[in-house]
């Protein structure tokens, strides 16, 4: 009856995909490539933020001692004279410790008289690291 053809459209069909697969794998490496090229920056902007809190907090400890330090100067636990506040620099010191090595804090006084009370203000200034993850804290006190 009826003599069957072969159907061309396969071959057509066939056709029209072949060489998708390569412009897609080049799609998806491109955009891969891009994923791991953020995250490596992401990763070093934390190692970078990292370096400048863990000093952050070194400066913060540094002002620290640098204020008992400053204390100790001012007002000596054996109730002998201190130094006079007016001393410019008050207190300095590097630090050399473990912990704090690579540290200075720097510390200024001043004073006021309220009555018959005299009020010291010391200033500290730690300073930690160097140029991209430097920090600085101050910290401030009264002592009466």
């Amino acid at each position: 009856m009826f003599h069957k053809q072969p159907i061309h459209h396969q071959k057509l069909l066939g056709k029209s995909t072949q060489g998708f697969g390569l412009p897609m794998a080049l799609f998806v490496i491109t955009v891969l490539a891009l994923i791991i090229a953020a995250m490596a920056s992401m990763q070093n902007n934390n190692a970078l933020g990292s370096a400048l809190q863990v000093n952050g907090y070194r400066a913060f400890y540094a002002s620290e001692s640098g204020i008992e330090g400053a204390l100790n100067v001012l007002l000596p636990p054996d109730g002998s004279p201190g130094r006079a506040c007016t001393t410019v620099p008050f207190f300095e010191h590097s630090f050399s410790t473990s912990g704090l090595r690579d540290c200075d804090v720097s510390v200024s006084c001043s004073e006021i008289t309220v009555g018959s009370d005299t009020l010291y203000t010391l200033t500290a200034t730690g300073n930690c690291g160097q140029e991209y993850d430097a920090a600085r804290r101050t910290l401030e006190v009264r002592a009466l």
